[in-house]
């Protein structure tokens, strides 16, 4: 039993290690390596918006989306402090897929290196639908059959009150029915 106990122990030990632990890549960003693309998911034809800290303070880089067929691109420094950022439109020729995209940083102490981020490709838009809100109809449906609810309220107030009049003259003659009286 305390043999049990203490291989428990040590397997909890080192699942919870695992756990705690980073994930490597945000372990390499948060270090100051990689390339942020934003959306991650677009469908052909859309602008793309890339940014990293990897290259420091006034860094520029040079971006490469040939991948998916969309060629370099330049990453500025921004106002935002160690932040580079560039743009690309995906070519409406694209196909679906994962695709890498590139940057090489040039300028303050990270002459040369490179940064890398995934862009995928999709035919239909999971954005576009997850942005949409289901609205909820208003108001009434022009059939030809008529309704209940119509925008003339003396048209609906004749309806109810012949409702009412069958209701009441329903029950007056299952009442008599019951009673044994006739008609």
């Amino acid at each position: 039993m305390r043999k049990a106990r203490l291989l428990t122990t040590a397997a909890l030990a080192v699942a919870s290690a695992g756990l705690l632990a980073p994930p490597a890549a945000a372990t390499a960003f948060a270090a100051g390596g990689g390339l942020e693309v934003h959306p991650a998911t677009v469908m052909p034809g859309s602008t793309v918006t890339v940014n990293t800290t990897a290259c420091g303070n006034d860094g520029s880089a040079s971006g490469d989306a040939s991948a998916v067929g969309a060629g370099t691109f330049t990453l500025a420094p921004t106002a935002h402090k160690e932040t580079a950022v560039g743009r690309f439109k995906v070519p409406p020729s694209a196909q679906p897929g994962t695709y890498e995209i590139a940057a090489q940083c040039s300028g303050s102490g990270a002459d040369g290196k490179q940064v890398v981020g995934d862009l995928v490709v999709t035919i239909t838009s999971t954005a576009a639908a997850s942005e949409q809100r289901q609205v909820a109809p208003k108001g009434y449906v022009k059939t030809g059959v008529g309704g209940a609810l119509g925008p003339d309220p003396v048209q609906t107030a004749a309806g109810v009150a012949a409702l009412a009049v069958a209701a009441a003259g329903g029950t007056w003659l299952l009442h008599r029915r019951a009673r044994g009286d006739r008609i």
